[in-house]
């Protein structure tokens, strides 16, 4: 498969590009960036994705992080710096992916709802942080595609571990007989 960074992103102004893919002030001034980003992008999805069908989802994320990958890519040729921590749009765009299938774990209450967001925004920052698996070897892609797809695969990572605790606490609470 070929990874070449897309040519589009050169059309925009380059102030512009550094702009997205820093989140403006987020990525440029703040201590630790990439927890910002996380942070806004928690914020993203409570904003942008909480009514959305699956498909619809899935279909935005994907979009999401191509343009992610074309921005974060040409802002990483702009800094002159592989994957500048200030370049935090690929933490932006990922984080809605932790929670896919939300309503699965959190229903319709606000404070599983709260405590699903708290424990998405840790997981993913130990996964993107540690990279274990193969989140290592995706940041090692050229351009934005190396910038995205690591942010991206911690995301999926946490997915799968926020539904995996859930379904160990639903059969552990079921095994659990009822008291008189």
């Amino acid at each position: 498969m070929n990874f070449e960074q897309p040519h589009w992103p050169r059309q925009i102004p380059p102030q512009a590009v550094l702009g997205l893919a820093t989140l403006g002030p987020l990525g440029m001034r703040m201590p630790a960036p990439g927890t910002w980003g996380s942070a806004a992008g928690v914020l993203f999805f409570v904003v942008c994705f909480t009514q959305l069908g699956y498909v619809e989802y899935l279909i935005i994320s994907a979009a999401m992080a191509y343009l992610a990958v074309g921005i974060c890519g040409q802002a990483e040729i702009q800094m002159g710096s592989h994957d500048p921590s200030e370049v935090i749009f690929d933490e932006f765009v990922a984080m809605p992916l932790c929670f896919y299938g939300w309503r699965m774990i959190a229903g319709t209450q606000p404070l599983p709802f709260l405590g699903l967001l708290l424990a998405g925004f840790v997981l993913f920052r130990f996964f993107d942080i540690r990279k274990p698996f193969v989140i290592d070897r995706l940041q090692r892609l050229p351009g934005g595609w190396g910038i995205v797809l690591d942010d991206t695969a911690a995301a999926l990572a946490t997915c799968a571990t926020l539904h995996l605790a859930h379904a160990i606490g639903m059969l552990l609470h079921a095994s659990v007989p009822a008291t008189p």
